[in-house]
């Protein structure tokens, strides 16, 4: 199992999955419990390896892990475009119902945060670099 973590300041998005794509947790968190919430994760899911995105206080946030859970490997990936990337997704996965289909897809706005779309994306350019390797 790989856990993605899309860092933030004031939240975080964290996915967990399988080497077969399969996505067995998602969730947006406040950054404040984001320590908390992964070690949760460690303690629930066999995870071998972390990826985080390299953008928003990336380094911080990779020194606190390593520093909170030692054992942890921890990979950053290119986190460039990821967020444009999840709003699209986003509306794949729920797609717009009445007017709101009426509106050109670039103009829409997600109702809610989608950082843990973004963690999901990120696992997954991990597992494409793999593959292309």
């Amino acid at each position: 199992m790989l856990l993605g973590f899309d860092p933030g300041k004031q939240k975080c998005g964290v996915a967990v999955m399988g080497l077969d794509r399969k996505l067995h947790f998602q969730a947006v968190i406040p950054s404040l419990e984001a320590i908390s919430k992964v070690g949760n994760l460690l303690d629930s899911y066999p995870i071998s390896l972390m990826i985080m995105g390299d953008q928003t206080a990336s380094k911080q946030w990779k020194a606190e892990l390593k520093s909170t859970f030692p054992d942890l490997r921890i990979i950053t990936v290119d986190e460039r475009f990821s967020s444009e990337e999840a709003r699209q997704r986003f509306w794949q996965i729920y797609p717009a119902k009445g007017l709101m289909k009426l509106i050109p897809l670039g103009m829409r706005s997600p109702d809610r945060p989608i950082d843990d779309i973004v963690a999901a994306i990120l696992i997954e350019r991990y597992l494409s670099r793999l593959i292309s390797s």
